[in-house]
């Protein structure tokens, strides 16, 4: 299942968590994707998007 909005392209990115004792450990971040019933092409499609897309009106929501 891939971790990407369907919109922007968002996908997961990889750094460090870094302690007080500024140990590191690797990490994932994954964008905060949410399914959404929405019109694509005239056409009424579940998409995963994230909610920046929802937020800035870039996904035009079915009723």
């Amino acid at each position: 299942m891939a971790r990407i909005c369907e919109i922007c392209g968002k996908k997961p990115v990889t750094g460090n968590n870094v302690s007080h004792a500024h140990n590191k450990t690797r990490t994932v971040w994954n964008p905060n994707l949410q399914k959404v019933r929405a019109l694509h092409n005239g056409a009424v499609k579940t998409m995963k998007v994230c909610t920046r897309c929802i937020r800035s009106g870039a996904v035009k929501k079915a009723v």
